[in-house]
């Protein structure tokens, strides 16, 4: 139990590190890795979805602190989430993921490929999006998330980016939205399977919340274009993943 605790707090380390600087991939990696121990699908997400209760509130206070939030798209990304990860642990029941997360990876795809473009160009102008379409994004988000036990941070991140949010604000708003919406999902889970693993969720908790505060901090040193780079690679690179996977 020990080394699987010490094992886990690297691994929420380096997850919780990556997450937080450019808003996405703690979920990815921890469940990559806990699925490579034959631990089932429904357990990973759950505990996962465990642990970044944690790890996302650690993140998202990081982010506030270092004036990272733009309360205007958290208002409108935090309720929607919420609902939409109602939804979504719901639906998981009705629809199969493997049917979902084609068609996500897909546009996770060409939104990484047009935040990659916007990047390498020349200029770039920053502008507020749409309230509406935010929440939209919110809803989404948390549908996609719960079902598929993870993606809030490339879908939402990446979305706000590439309609042009600031990166850091992106990534920070994201990642305290992310919080409630996680703690909803959770719930859910705790109402219905249950929660196990405690060892692996402990380590996953003290590794993911020493990195949130050294994460945010280089959200809000880290230029604009880099980070824009950054996340155009991730979020193509995890997209491909998730294609290359529903095919096997």
């Amino acid at each position: 139990m020990d080394s699987d605790v010490i094992l886990f707090v690297a691994v929420g380390f380096a997850a919780q590190l990556v997450d937080g600087a450019i808003g996405m991939a703690y979920g990815v990696t921890a469940s990559a890795v806990l699925l490579s121990f034959g631990i089932t699908p429904a357990v990973t997400s759950a505990s996962v979805h465990t642990a970044e209760v944690f790890t996302t509130g650690a993140s998202g206070l990081s982010h506030w602190r270092f004036g990272n939030i733009r309360w205007s798209y958290f208002m409108d990304l935090a309720l929607p989430g919420m609902l939409g990860g109602i939804l979504g642990a719901y639906l998981l029941t009705q629809i199969p993921a493997a049917v979902i997360r084609p068609i996500v990876n897909a546009y996770l795809l060409a939104l990484g490929i047009t935040i990659l473009v916007k990047a390498l160009r020349s200029s770039r102008q920053s502008r507020e999006p749409s309230r509406g379409g935010t929440r939209v994004l919110g809803l989404f988000g948390g549908l996609l998330d719960a079902m598929g036990g993870g993606g809030w941070g490339p879908i939402v991140a990446s979305t706000l980016i590439n309609r042009g949010a600031t990166p850091r604000f992106a990534i920070g708003t994201a990642n305290l939205a992310e919080f409630f919406v996680t703690a909803t999902i959770t719930g859910t889970f705790v109402l219905t399977i249950g929660i196990e693993l405690w060892p692996i969720i402990l380590g996953l908790i003290i590794g993911g919340v020493i990195a949130a505060p050294f994460a945010a901090y280089l959200a809000k040193r880290l230029p604009d274009r880099p980070m824009m780079v950054l996340v155009g690679v991730v979020v193509t690179l995890l997209s491909l993943r998730g294609l290359v996977e529903s095919l096997d």
